[in-house]
């Protein structure tokens, strides 16, 4: 601690300034001091302040890092009321701009010249300035029109204690507040951090930018700056710059003659296909990030934040719009626990009722009375009133859907997000249910099963010790045993769902390399049998799941 002595003093005075309205918010005391009338430095205005807005102005005071755990807590449903959400999506980065010539020279630094020298025109005024960065418009010797990103002297440094102090904290914590144990502040702070540093990092940025050009290079509907590489390190990138019109300036598109209610239509697919098909996606899609060119195209900008869906998460995913969509409540908690970081919800059973009112509030209703953000926070509000916490991955995939929904609905007030949303739901439970989804399972199940056999030695030994010893106490609740049957359940499903794979695929290869009559309608055996391991597959899969 004495290493960053001074940090933490000035954060302890930030909160001291803060917390105590803060404090008095929650406990609906607020009014007793004015805050709003100037004491202790505030700003000065009629209204008193809520406790969101301390929590808001303290973030900001406390310089880059905090706005940035601001900005990422603002996207966190599953944590925070709505009011808090709401305040905090106020959050901005910008930046009074950094002096010409420190940036100047981080330039010659990294790239070993000046910019003069390096590019056929510079303006030393920056587009735009963040506190890690700033941008400046350039031009290179072949005429290509570039973004020139450079990252402000000192901001790694400063970044980097503030992560480490976090983390101090939020151990603490997690050690003295049962609260904080819920949350897994530790977590948190660790997905954080991971975020931030890769933030920091240009090249990352420019390996982003360019897996987003790889997965979208046969759409013309899509355009993605080219990265300069020459002129590219972890402090400096230089992007091709993108120009259009912002997509959520409605009368320069009118003027234009863009077709709005296309281009929201573009807009969702373009967002669940990264999702959903690419498992790779913009986690920033706000407007100042989506740019509408001349040719109809929308063009892409600002790729530091990034989400990406592992197979895992996406299965559980999958796991979840299955049950929800069957209308099964008791699936459904399963699906969730299983998602969820933390399992430690209080009452398993109350999960389940929470969840039967908001299965029966959405099962039968046509798609178009339904707001996909309305049924996003209602799950969320309800996962947080459960303690339970989604991976940070998945969260910022909750937020992308509906911020893709708002700014879709913007465009277009009759869009609607469930029906775009409806042919890749269809394709996430195709593949869920395909051969090779099935024969992944079975071989899943395999190594599960080889793992406990090795287990089972060591485990009887020990259970003849603990006998040997006086025996065995059991006390068990019904909501420990979840974690073991989901177990035995899934071990037996993949199982199941192997050995009748395996049998039909084994049968029908048999029969049509056996005898020769059946060669010419090899196609055709080959398909029956895929339509019925996928019927198989699917009815075990309904069947088992449903929890009595």
């Amino acid at each position: 601690m004495s290493t960053h002595r001074s940090r933490y003093r000035r954060i302890a005075t930030i909160l001291e300034h803060h917390g105590l309205g803060l404090g008095l918010g929650l406990l609906g005391l607020e009014k007793w001091i004015p805050f709003n009338k100037g004491v202790l430095g505030h700003a000065r205005r009629d209204e008193p302040y809520t406790s969101p807005e301390h929590l808001r102005l303290a973030l900001e005071e406390l310089g880059p890092t905090f706005i940035k755990l601001g900005q990422l807590l603002s996207t966190r449903n599953d944590l925070l009321p709505a009011a808090y959400l709401a305040e905090l999506v106020k959050l901005q980065d910008a930046a009074p701009p950094e002096a010409w010539e420190p940036m100047k020279a981080v330039i010659r630094e990294e790239l070993g010249a000046d910019p003069e020298q390096l590019f056929a025109q510079f303006d030393p005024q920056p587009l735009a300035a963040a506190s890690i960065g700033q941008a400046y418009a350039a031009t290179l010797h072949d005429g290509t029109q570039v973004v020139v990103k450079v990252r402000r002297p000192g901001a790694v440094a400063q970044i980097h204690e503030d992560l480490e102090i976090l983390q101090n904290l939020a151990e603490r914590a997690d050690k003295r507040w049962d609260a904080a144990r819920q949350y897994n502040l530790p977590g948190i702070v660790e997905e954080f951090s991971r975020t931030l540093r890769a933030e920091l990092d240009y090249l990352q940025e420019g390996r982003n930018a360019e897996r987003f050009a790889a997965d979208f290079a046969d759409s013309p509907d899509v355009a993605v700056p080219q990265v300069f590489w020459e002129t590219t390190t972890s402090r400096v990138l230089t992007l091709e710059r993108m120009h259009g019109i912002r997509v959520d300036d409605l009368p320069a598109l009118d003027a234009a003659g863009i077709d709005r209610n296309q281009l929201a239509r573009r807009g969702a697919d373009l967002i669940l296909t990264m999702v959903f098909e690419n498992r790779f996606f913009h986690a920033d899609p706000h407007p100042g990030n989506l740019f509408i060119q001349t040719d109809g195209s929308i063009a892409l900008i600002d790729f530091g934040m990034v989400g990406q869906l592992d197979e895992e998460v996406t299965e559980q995913l999958s796991d979840v719009l299955l049950a929800f969509t069957r209308g099964d409540s008791n699936a459904l908690a399963t699906a969730l626990l299983a998602l969820s970081i933390t399992k430690n919800t209080s009452d398993r059973g109350e999960l389940g009722r929470s969840l039967d009112v908001f299965v029966s509030r959405y099962l039968g209703r046509p798609l178009s009375d339904i707001n996909l953000s309305h049924l996003l926070g209602e799950l969320l509000a309800l996962l947080r009133h459960h303690h339970l916490q989604l991976p940070q991955q998945t969260a910022l995939l909750f937020k992308v859907l509906m911020m893709g929904e708002a700014l879709a609905a913007r465009l277009d007030p009759e869009f609607e997000m469930l029906q775009a949303l409806t042919p890749f739901s269809e394709r996430i439970v195709q593949r869920q249910f395909s051969l090779p989804a099935l024969a992944k399972r079975w071989a899943q199940a395999s190594a599960d099963a080889g793992a406990l056999l090795l287990e089972l030695p060591g485990t009887l030994k020990q259970l003849r010790r603990v006998l040997e010893n006086g025996g065995l106490e059991v006390h068990l609740r019904a909501a420990e045993l979840e974690p073991l049957v989901g177990r035995a359940e899934r071990i037996g499903n993949r199982l199941i769902a192997g050995m009748i794979t395996a049998a039909l695929i084994s049968g029908i290869g048999e029969l049509v390399s056996g005898n020769t009559r059946w060669r010419s309608r090899e196609g055709v055996m080959i398909g029956a049998g895929a339509s019925v391991v996928t019927a198989l597959g699917g009815y075990l899969l309904w069947t088992t799941r449903r929890r009595r």
